[in-house]
């Protein structure tokens, strides 16, 4: 199992366990994570499971694919840690992530 650690915007945080090869969206809907609602299920077309990831697992992630790129641009997600949490898939690598959570996906 993968831990993965939310902090909500008032610096709350809730720790989680994941299957390797699930999303970060799909722990973060499984676990009942407030702020995540993965809206289009998953499919990078909503921009409702946007966080930031913390700067020091920032590196160890792939960069952001096109579509992803569009759909953080479109939902205003400027700061440059910003990610869709379905598109970060979940494996050993990313034991112990830690990501940020805005007070609001709209």
């Amino acid at each position: 199992m993968i831990t993965i650690t939310f902090i909500d915007h008032q610096q709350q945080a809730t720790t989680v366990q994941a299957a390797p090869g699930s999303s970060l969206m799909q722990a973060a809907v499984d676990n009942h994570i407030t702020g995540i609602v993965g809206e289009c299920g998953g499919f990078c077309s909503c921009a409702t499971c946007v966080c930031q990831v913390e700067a020091a697992w920032v590196g160890r992630l792939p960069p952001p694919e096109a579509m992803e790129s569009a759909m953080l641009e479109s939902a205003a997600a400027d700061h440059p840690a910003s990610r869709l949490c379905c598109q970060i898939a979940l494996n050993a690598d990313l034991d112990g992530l830690t990501v940020h959570l805005p007070e609001s996906q709209f």
